[in-house]
Formats: structure tokens, C-alpha cells, sequence
């Protein structure tokens, strides 16, 4: 294989690694049965004083703001929300709509890839992809085991040039239904769905080299 064809095999596997990333935190942003049984798991009713009923219908419009592409403001049913606090989420949501549109993009750049690759029959590419979205998940996953804590509250400086992310529960009542726990979990399942699409790139390389 020449230096040319090499190079565009390793693109693509970055292209296609870095799909599967956005692909993985826009499903577990969107799967709100993960919080759901959060509630119960974690005793965010007890935790927080608001009922099932409060904490889901506001978690919901939550997510449902994060999700938009649009630029509507972000109103609570029956949380309070200061204005630190609506930056943050504001800020939150850019985040989260970037990954929408790389994952948007990344699917349709892939796919034309995958499809010009296929038809040469050449498939290192899938070899590539399966090494980078194993190394992340396992890199990651080592921080997040070793002190969650602390992996928690870099993300967070690394993220944000502000500290608006440190609610006070008297003026932002949100994040007393937001354990810290539950983002661990959220945490989890994206580096979960990575590995599953190394496994599934690995799995179709080997099945395509035979």
C-alpha cells in the first residue's frame, strides 16, 4: 500500500473514531432512561425534596433544550435559575449541539469513505479505528477509575473559563437533582458505546480480511 493510500486510511479512521465519540455522547445525552432509573437508584426524590414527577419533567425540558439546534431560552417549570446559572447551561448546550453537528457530519464524511474504501476493497482503515476508539475509552476509563472526583472537576475547568458550573442549590434548586453520581454513569455508558464501536470495526475488519 503506498504512502498516499496509507495516509487517507489513517484520516479516515480519525474521521470515523471521532464519530463514533460524538455519536456516543449524543445517544447518551438523548437516553433518558439512564436518569430515569437514577431516580430510584439514587434517591434523588429523598436527595432533593422535589417529587419523581417534579424532577423528571424538569430534567426533560433540560435535555430537550440541549438537544434543540435552536436558540429558544432555556425556562424550568419549577426550578428557580440565576443568571450565572443560565450562562452555564447556555454554555453547556454549545457544547452538547457541537457534538451534534460533528456526529451529523462525521456520519456523512465516514460513509463516503467507507463506501470509496469498500469498493477498492481496502479496509485498514477499520484496523486503525478499532486501535483509536479502544485507546480513549481505556485511557479515560483509567482517570475516571482512579479518582472520578477529580476527573469530574477538570473536565469541567477544561471546558469552561468560568466557575458558573459551581451551582448554589438556594439560587440554581437544578443541581440538587443532578448527582454527581449520574454523570459518572453517563460517563460510563459513552465510554461504553466507544469500545462497542472498536469492537464492531475490529470484528468487521477481521470478518472483511478473510
Amino acid at each position: 500500500m503506498k504512502n498516499t493510500e496509507k495516509l487517507y486510511h489513517t484520516l479516515l479512521a480519525l474521521v470515523l473514531t471521532l464519530t463514533i465519540i460524538s455519536v456516543s455522547v449524543v445517544i447518551t445525552l438523548a437516553f433518558r432512561p439512564l436518569y430515569y432509573l437514577d431516580i430510584k437508584a439514587l434517591d434523588i426524590p429523598g436527595q432533593s425534596g422535589y417529587t419523581k414527577e417534579e424532577i423528571r419533567e424538569n430534567y426533560d425540558v433540560l435535555i430537550d433544550y440541549n438537544l434543540s439546534l435552536g436558540k429558544e431560552k432555556l425556562e424550568f417549570p419549577s426550578f428557580a435559575m440565576s443568571e450565572p446559572g443560565r450562562i452555564h447551561f447556555e454554555e453547556v448546550k454549545v457544547i452538547f449541539n457541537l457534538f451534534e453537528y460533528l456526529a451529523l457530519g462525521g456520519v456523512i464524511l465516514s460513509g463516503l469513505g467507507i463506501v470509496f474504501c469498500a469498493r477498492r476493497k481496502e479496509f485498514l482503515y477499520l484496523k486503525l479505528a478499532s486501535i483509536l476508539a479502544v485507546a480513549l475509552p481505556a485511557v479515560l476509563g483509567l482517570f475516571v477509575a482512579l479518582n472520578w472526583d477529580w476527573a469530574f472537576v477538570t473536565f469541567h475547568h477544561l471546558a469552561f473559563d468560568n466557575d458558573y458550573w459551581l451551582f448554589d442549590p438556594l439560587t440554581d434548586p437544578v443541581i440538587t437533582i443532578l448527582p454527581d453520581t449520574f454523570f459518572l454513569h453517563c460517563a460510563l455508558m459513552i465510554l461504553g458505546l466507544v469500545m462497542l464501536g472498536s469492537v464492531v470495526c475490529g470484528a468487521v475488519y477481521r470478518k472483511k480480511r478473510k
